[in-house]
């Protein structure tokens, strides 16, 4: 059967069905000023958004929709080649991306410079060459700066494939000291299984992603957006880039450095991120083809999971709760979701050629894991238009039951929202198939 967007999903009916549904509750009654619980009878949270909508948990409930289609170019043409979608569609998208949604990166982004502030030849007792980078951006010593966390495999007869991850606080440890854990788990379980990832050939690293900007409001003023502030601005214009613009650039700086590693083979960087730095690493791997996989752990809304889907967070959240994390631009479209001229797909569908992974988990309804393989399927079209692999499937797949032979690849993981250690072995498994060291067995 023949896969499209407007065929293969739900078809939105108009616009005030979708402005009804934004005012409805999830057991269908008209939202009020009443106070809500915290959380529904299952735990998952409910939120009323200034707007009036209320997070909906029904999928009766959700409501029909209309995807905009990648495959047709903004003059209303078809894209019928491979050769179409990338020199002249992807380039719309990604104009669109960074005009109306994540914001621009400026011209007076601040150049970034590596320094390695310390090498250990015998780190995890001689399993790991451990080395701890650190990258400034512009030319002020007390300007923004991150400290890049690296560990490769000690054994290792040329350059490595490299595993990079943004991390919220649990960089890798800077000594032999690894805490025990299964498989290898490191720090509380945000970071991988650095001596599995290690025992299968790969190199690993880190960096917190609010060394690069910090994600809260009014906080324009530090971190490597202040730096690109002409004189006199207070915040970046309404096309310019938001925190998750930010810390997508960020890591193409992370990348920079890997590549001038010898140690390192810069063309087989995965790029990994949970939350909303499963956000960062969709739009990350979009704007940066040099990223040869990524893999996005419960990016829920605005990041892996269907925008017009009526069911956990939406886009009228985001806009209320996380405005920081993008352009000005994007807050015209709270409570005027169909007038988005993107979706999740789209992002998703930027990253071809390279490779996507995506997870959700079954207490993690809120970031709408069923609408985060839907996400995968409505891109499935562009990837197979680039002679690539789709996920295979339309059926959501069974609890722990990854699908991992394609290119777009995808794991229902029980329990909440985190990686979990399924998750890494699913990833792992997928990521063998294209960064798998050339002289492993």
């Amino acid at each position: 059967m023949r896969t499209h967007f407007i065929c293969a999903l739900p078809v939105l009916l108009c616009a005030s069905l979708l402005a009804d549904l934004s005012l409805r509750a999830a057991d269908g009654t008209v939202a009020t000023n009443t106070p809500l619980p915290r959380t529904d009878a299952n735990g998952n949270p409910l939120r009323r958004a200034p707007t009036g909508h209320v997070s909906n948990y029904d999928e009766s409930k959700v409501g029909n929709y209309t995807l905009p289609d990648p495959l047709v170019l903004a003059d209303g043409k078809p894209v019928r080649d491979a050769q179409t979608w990338f020199n002249v569609r992807r380039p719309e998208l990604l104009k669109l991306y960074d005009t109306d949604i994540y914001g621009r990166v400026p011209a007076s982004a601040p150049k970034a410079t590596f320094k390695v502030v310390e090498t250990d030849t015998n780190g995890l007792d001689g399993m790991a060459v451990r080395k701890l980078v650190l990258i400034q951006f512009g030319d002020k010593p007390d300007g923004p700066a991150v400290q890049l966390h690296i560990y490769l495999p000690a054994k290792a007869t040329g350059p490595v494939p490299m595993l990079l991850q943004i991390v919220f606080s649990a960089n890798l440890p800077a000594s032999n000291a690894v805490p025990p854990g299964p498989g290898g788990r490191t720090m509380s379980g945000e970071t991988g299984p650095l001596t599995n990832i290690l025992a299968r050939g790969y190199g690993y690293a880190t960096f917190r992603y609010t060394e690069v900007q910090p994600d809260s409001s009014n906080t324009f003023q530090s971190g490597v957006i202040s730096v690109a502030l002409a004189p006199g601005q207070a915040k970046p214009a309404p096309d310019e880039w938001g925190t998750i613009s930010a810390w997508a650039w960020g890591a193409s700086r992370a990348l920079d450095y890997l590549e001038t590693d010898p140690a390192v083979d810069a063309k087989r960087v995965a790029l990994i991120g949970h939350s909303r730095l499963g956000k960062t690493v969709l739009l990350a791997g979009a704007r940066d083809p040099r990223f040869a996989l990524v893999f996005s752990s419960c990016g829920g809304e605005m990041g892996s999971a269907l925008a017009r889907r009526d069911y956990g967070e939406t886009i009228d959240d985001m806009a209320s709760n996380f405005p920081w994390q993008f352009a000005g631009n994007f807050q015209k479209y709270a409570g005027h979701w169909n007038d988005m001229p993107v979706d999740t797909h789209m992002i998703i569908a930027l990253n071809a050629p390279h490779p996507v992974f995506i997870t959700g988990g079954t207490g993690d309804q809120w970031a709408d894991p069923r609408g985060e393989f839907l996400g995968e399927v409505a891109a499935g079209p562009v990837y197979r238009l680039a002679g690539l692999k789709d996920l295979g499937t339309t059926n959501f797949p069974p609890v722990d039951t990854p699908i991992i032979t394609g290119d777009l690849g995808f794991n229902y993981h029980t329990g909440p929202h985190a990686i979990m250690p399924s998750d890494w072995n699913a990833f792992l498994q997928f990521a063998d198939k294209y960064l798998k060291p050339a002289n492993s067995k």
